[in-house]
């Protein structure tokens, strides 16, 4: 356990008084400790109390893991008009133009304020650094050297836990929304061995994505779509749930895990061959390894397909030969290591990559003050959609959006206080054991399904068999008793567990249903969604169509088209 784990377990002033655990009611709940959950919190009026919640401890979630950069136009050649223009294009049609140029504008005070909170990003002299990555038409990725959201989290979490007025709840689940007069008022939260309501006049919600729906994802553990699955079950409006990016270039090494390697490789002169040394990105697009991220990822799928005699498991090799051993070192630390972990000596040999999903454009529903459609209740980063991404996020624009749109919360007004429910103590006796056992086979059969047949090549027979078969599950796991404490808690019930497994199997409860929800929705929008656009490829629809240049929505089991604003 790191020292920021054992800081955000301690207990914390509060008010005048210390809690071990979570006061009954707050000012704002947070759910997420990533970029978004972080910033949010350091923006909030100090006057207010905040309760941040995190599933593990802090920097252990996705954009801790971001290596590439943030973007922003800071160079004299570069502004945030081409910034736009190139996020609009990436977004093959589907980028709300008002969101993607509050978030170009905003991008130089974001950087501004990393630095003042001493976020080191290299520098080239006494200039900050930028870098060129895919579909940029300037360089203008800032950088960490390949650690980037590991710095940018670090610093934030430091600054969190310095606030008194901000208290951290580690290993903590959100496993429901508690609707009060149709507005969020709370979560019901497995906190510490007991499930029990917490009440808040205002509940945002930055979980991340969902990548651990699919088999091969550079997300981690705890990427599971919490916060668009409890969003959805309390009647949340979901937008375009069916664009996934599929990031090209992971680590494909027997015993590792899909570990990304950053498109800024690419960006500093990295090429992609196959086994026999052929660039053959330029037979599917004039940018070559350049190109957006949806090309390269079918372009090595498509390569794969038709060269390869078993291409599920086969891979391409990204040669960095190109790189000045001294530049690989400065620039990409932490890949150097990671391939020398498993074997690879980077400076003698390409990496071994496969596409692997990556980034979630779609999510719940926001306008430009982060609102969604249940008063509120607030979303930012990737469990959002803003209209920023549209059909396909452009690169390093990920951490820039959690920040933009999280520093915009400090205009959020709050829902008048309330009275607070009175709370009764229940022991729950049950374990649960025959059911888990169902839950981890249905956990490990889940993402190679959702892999075959909603990854980064998609048709209407596949998505229908991945559906059928996740509608079966999806109605077993609903009826088994652990559910009941995901979906059905009663106000005013505090229940605290005797058996020492009844916690993990609540956490492995609530994921796995977490995930079925996320695979539900994203196999009925890519059925709903009859052509390919940006991160959605059917091989029945293989074209973009004038008539789905629009949004789609998905509320309940209710979906629907909307034209962009």
């Amino acid at each position: 356990m790191n020292s920021l784990s054992r800081r955000s377990e301690a207990i914390l002033p509060w008010s005048g008084y210390a809690y071990a655990t979570c006061p009954a009611q707050l000012d704002v709940l947070i759910v997420g400790a990533g970029a978004a959950g972080l910033y949010a919190a350091l923006c909030l009026p100090e006057t207010w109390h905040i309760g941040l919640i995190t599933k593990e401890h802090l920097q252990a979630g996705a954009s801790d893991w971001a290596q590439g950069g943030i973007a922003a136009a800071l160079a004299p050649a570069d502004s945030p008009e081409l910034h736009l223009e190139d996020t609009l294009r990436a977004g093959a049609g589907l980028c709300d133009r008002a969101a993607v140029e509050y978030l170009v504008t905003q991008a130089p005070q974001a950087i501004q304020s990393l630095l003042a909170m001493g976020v080191a990003f290299d520098r080239k002299g006494d200039k900050l650094a930028l870098t060129l990555e895919a579909a940029h038409s300037q360089a203008r990725v800032l950088h960490a050297a390949d650690t980037t959201g590991r710095a940018i989290v670090s610093t934030l979490a430091e600054q969190v836990l310095s606030r008194s007025h901000i208290q951290v709840f580690s290993e903590a689940l959100a496993l429901q929304l508690w609707l009060r007069d149709g507005c969020a008022q709370g979560v019901w939260l497995l906190h510490q061995g007991q499930v029990r309501l917490i009440q808040a006049r205002a509940v945002i919600l930055a979980t991340g994505g969902g990548g651990q729906v699919f088999a091969r994802t550079t997300n981690p553990t705890v990427s599971t779509g919490d916060g668009v699955a409890i969003a959805w079950r309390a009647g949340a409006v979901l937008r375009d749930l069916e664009f996934i990016q599929f990031h090209p270039t992971a680590l494909t090494q027997i015993g590792a895990p899909p570990f990304l390697i950053s498109e800024a490789v690419r960006g500093e002169g990295a090429h992609l061959i196959d086994r026999q040394g052929n660039r053959f990105l330029f037979a599917y697009h004039a940018a070559g390894e350049l190109a957006p991220r949806d090309v390269v990822s079918r372009a090595i799928f498509d390569h794969l397909q038709k060269h390869s005699a078993n291409p599920e498991q086969d891979c391409v090799y990204l040669d960095l030969s190109p790189i000045s051993p001294a530049q690989i070192r400065q620039r990409f630390p932490n890949i150097m290591q990671v391939c020398a972990h498993h074997g690879i000596d980077l400076f003698r040999e390409p990496i071994p990559v496969a596409p692997a999903a990556h980034y979630w454009m779609g999510g719940i529903a926001t306008d430009l003050q982060s609102a969604t459609s249940i008063p509120g209740l607030y979303a930012i980063g990737e469990a959002a959609s803003t209209g920023v991404h549209g059909a396909n996020r452009l690169a390093s624009n990920s951490l820039l959006e959690c920040l933009v749109y999280a520093q915009h919360l400090s205009k959020l007004e709050l829902q008048p206080v309330k009275t607070a429910i009175p709370e009764n103590l229940r022991w729950e006796t049950a374990d649960w054991n025959q059911e888990t056992r169902q839950l981890q086979l249905i956990r490990q059969d889940l993402p190679r399904l959702m892999w075959r047949h909603a990854g980064i090549v998609r048709s209407h027979s596949g998505l229908a068999t991945a559906l059928k078969q996740v509608e079966a599950w999806r109605q077993l796991v609903g009826s088994f008793s652990v559910s009941r404490y995901v979906l059905a808690n009663q106000p005013g019930e505090v229940v605290k567990f005797a058996a020492a497994t009844a916690e993990p199997a609540l956490r492995l409860a609530n994921e796995t249903l977490n995930l079925l929800d996320i695979a539900y929705l994203t196999l009925k929008s890519a059925i709903f969604r009859a052509e390919s656009r940006g991160g959605h490829y059917r091989s029945d629809y293989p074209h973009p169509a004038p008539q789905w240049q629009a949004h789609t929505f998905v509320q309940g089991d209710r979906c629907w088209l909307s034209l962009p604003p």
